[in-house]
């Protein structure tokens, strides 16, 4: 059904067919690869732009800008 329906567009043929299926798979693999992960992942990677390397929190009379 879609290859007829791309194909009546006019001068698209096969490449229209190759560039749905090369989206869907691209789309299906990143919808796997985001189920897959894991929660601890998921908040170490949430918590990094926060993370200056200080352990503890500056103040504001001391920041250490250059």
């Amino acid at each position: 059904m879609v290859k007829n329906v791309l194909s009546d567009i006019g001068g698209i043929g096969i490449y229209g067919v190759i560039s749905i299926c090369l989206f869907f798979a691209v789309f299906t693999g990143a919808f796997i690869w985001s189920m897959l992960l894991k929660k601890t992942d998921l908040d170490s990677r949430s918590m990094l732009p926060l993370e200056d390397g200080s352990i503890t929190p500056t103040t504001k009379g001391n920041s250490r800008h250059e």
